[in-house]
């Protein structure tokens, strides 16, 4: 099930609903997966309380027995798609396959890399474009902003005259 808070131009339910049950099987996800689109304030409220950090974040996962849920802010997966060039539907889908990699038990912050590397395997067979885990790398070139890593600064520009 799809709830959209939050609109997300060129994201319909069920072009989405597809690819999540795509990316589920794909992430080998059992069971019943929910998905909310919203804003900014309800991600915030949902990272506070269950993660005690009082701030929006762009995916968030909560596994549960028979299935899971995921929480994606489409305020910032329309900012990732600006910045990174590409469409806020596939910034929404690479939000969603990064969340069932959460849900089928991957944690990117302790699997010294095992989960960057069935995403990137998994995004390419889903021909989307590069994954979050991808453009977060320190060092990342030309990948300003907030990254699973903090802010990460692009490269600096000189003006032209």
């Amino acid at each position: 099930m799809i709830i959209f808070e939050t609109a997300v131009g060129g994201a319909s339910r069920p072009g989405l609903e597809r690819f999540a049950r795509r990316a589920q099987d794909l992430a080998g996800v059992r069971g019943e997966v929910g998905i909310l689109i919203a804003g900014n304030r309800r991600l915030q409220q949902l990272n506070r309380r269950f993660r005690r950090k009082n701030k929006p974040t762009d995916v968030l996962s909560f596994p549960r027995e028979g299935g899971g849920d995921i929480a994606i802010s489409a305020v910032i997966a329309r900012q990732n798609a600006r910045r990174y060039s590409h469409s806020a539907a596939d910034e929404v889908k690479i939000l969603v396959l990064h969340g069932m990699l959460h849900l089928a038990g991957y944690d990117h912050e302790s699997d010294n890399g095992r989960m960057a590397r069935l995403e990137n395997k998994l995004r390419a067979r889903l021909k989307l474009p590069a994954s979050l885990l991808d453009r977060g790398q320190p060092g990342a070139p030309g990948k300003p902003g907030f990254g699973l890593l903090g802010w990460q600064p692009g490269p600096e520009r000189r003006r032209q005259r």
